[in-house]
């Protein structure tokens, strides 16, 4: 049986902070939209709280649950998140906001499958290892099921349309791949494949095209498809070194569409200035080197795997936001773990940061 300790209190601490963060700046950014729109500046605040409570009490359970037990449910898991993935592309039931049809729900309650997916994955992916340690050198029996089953996961979210998620996914297996011990000249194949792939989509899409153009020269057509991240540098630099305050901004003010969603780090630029970007990517960091350092002291092949997949999605989806919010990468939808508006992210995310302290609890950490 192994020795059981108490958790990475480290990764504790930085992800309650960080909620704590988003939380107010969800008011924040929100208050002059949500009165506007429905005559109460509480309404988004109001929602985060639910689903940051909820979280909370899924991130306690799981940290409290054996993260073995998971391999008992990851093949069923695996194919509840495929059956949502495909049931959320079948007309009246899945739900379109924004000329994507990405949400499950009836009312104001939807979860989003996508979300579901990618944990389900990184659970399974974890369980083939942990069974099949060798199978990674091999690339009939590691790499193709792996690639194979992302590939099927890429296809279904693409679907929605929703390449963020898609491309998250395929990067996320690609690093576990990695991980397990896949060989460098697979890694390097993987890498040509990628930029293969990525010509396909961008010759498929349409909106793919206009996204990436419009990264290219935003300033182009700044009223309509280089209107968001034009007003997201203008909140950026409005912000200077330590910002205008907390609750002062002015693109909040119905010109950055959604500023409590994937563009809320515009807001912070602008309200808590470079100063205040920069604290919160450092937050960000350390919980990233933490979770690997997990990662690297988990007692099975399981832990590690499940603690690399958790702490790499938060680290790719952290890298992607503040990239589309600075205008470093075409625009994309993906919001920033812990602080964005958001339920299913939210709780999910929270949830997942539970299994990872749950492999702390075993890892062979310096505790001193």
């Amino acid at each position: 049986m192994k020795k059981k300790y108490p958790v990475d209190y480290g990764i504790l601490l930085i992800v309650l902070i960080l909620v704590s963060i988003g939380v107010i700046m969800v008011f924040s950014a929100s208050s002059a939209s949500a009165e506007y729109m429905y005559n109460d500046p509480y309404y988004f605040l109001k929602r985060q709280l639910l689903w940051v409570i909820l979280g909370f009490f899924a991130m306690v359970f799981m940290m409290n649950f054996d993260y073995i037990i998971l391999k008992k449910i990851a093949g069923p898991l695996l194919i509840i998140s495929i059956g949502l993935l495909v049931a959320v592309l079948i007309p009246g039931i899945g739900v379109e906001r924004y000329n994507a049809t990405r949400w499950i729900g009836v009312g104001s309650f939807t979860i989003q499958p996508s979300e579901v997916a990618k944990y389900a994955l990184i659970i399974y992916f974890a369980k083939h290892f942990d069974k099949h340690p060798d199978y990674a050198k091999s690339f009939k029996k590691g790499v193709m099921p792996v690639l194979g089953l992302a590939g099927l996961f890429f296809g279904l979210i693409m679907l929605q349309p929703n390449f963020s998620t898609a491309g998250i996914i395929f990067i996320v297996a690609v690093i576990i791949l990695f991980v397990a011990g896949a060989k460098l000249s697979f890694m390097g194949a993987l890498f040509g494949a990628g930029i293969g792939a990525a010509v396909v989509v961008f010759s498929s899409f349409k909106y793919i095209r206009e996204r990436v153009f419009t990264f290219l020269n935003p300033w182009q057509d700044i009223q309509k498809s280089g209107y968001q991240i034009v007003q997201s540098l203008y909140a950026l630099g409005s912000g200077g070194l330590f910002g205008v305050g907390l609750g002062g901004s002015r693109q909040k003010l119905m010109y950055l569409p959604m500023p409590h969603n994937d563009f809320i780090f515009a807001i912070i630029g602008e309200e808590l200035g470079l100063v205040g970007t920069v604290t919160i990517l450092l937050m960000f960091l350390y919980l990233i080197l933490r979770g690997l350092r997990v990662a690297a002291k988990a007692p099975d092949m399981f832990g590690c795997i499940l603690a690399t997949g958790i702490t790499t999605l938060i680290g790719i989806q952290t890298l992607i936001n503040v990239a589309v919010v600075t205008s470093s990468m075409p625009p994309t939808g993906v919001s920033l773990p812990f602080i964005s508006y958001g339920g299913t992210s939210t709780v999910i995310m929270m949830a997942g940061v539970g299994i990872l302290l749950n492999v702390s609890r075993y890892a062979s950490l310096d505790r001193s």
